[in-house]
């Protein structure tokens, strides 16, 4: 009997000057490590400047982007190099959902940004069950 895996590509924000990105950085990673027979993290800047292995899993598997503003680069970029994203998310649209405000600082977040990260990492997790059953 041949089981296949399914996997799901993240591809995060890399947006250093944004506390947003900070905040995708973070929700990705609590998603990868409660979740990591079904994803995968794909390295935005790597993917980018030509990484055979991030290329060919996003080309041969589902992606979720998600961005910390309206430049949408891990959507685009994934687009571009590999084909449309299964789901695409935005921080911002995720933070007003849930009614809160975005994080002030750009790193080191502490239990004041908890609910954000968590609320962006929930949306990821349901995104990635959702994309799953998809398959």
């Amino acid at each position: 009997m041949d089981i296949q895996i399914a996997k799901v590509g993240i591809v995060s924000c890399s947006g250093e000057e944004i506390p947003e990105g900070t905040l995708c950085r973070l929700a990705c990673r609590k998603v990868l490590d409660e979740h990591p027979g079904e994803t995968v993290t794909i390295c935005l800047p790597l993917f980018i400047a030509g990484g055979e292995e991030e290329r060919t899993f996003a080309s041969n598997y589902p992606t979720i982007t998600v961005d910390g503003c309206d430049k949408r680069c891990a959507a685009k970029a994934t687009a571009m190099l590999s084909g449309k994203p299964a789901r695409t998310l935005l921080v911002p649209e995720i933070l007003k959902k849930h009614g809160l405000a975005p994080p002030d600082k750009l790193r080191h977040f502490g239990p004041e940004e908890e609910p954000a990260v968590e609320a962006v990492a929930q949306e990821i997790a349901q995104a990635v069950a959702e994309v799953l059953e998809e398959d």
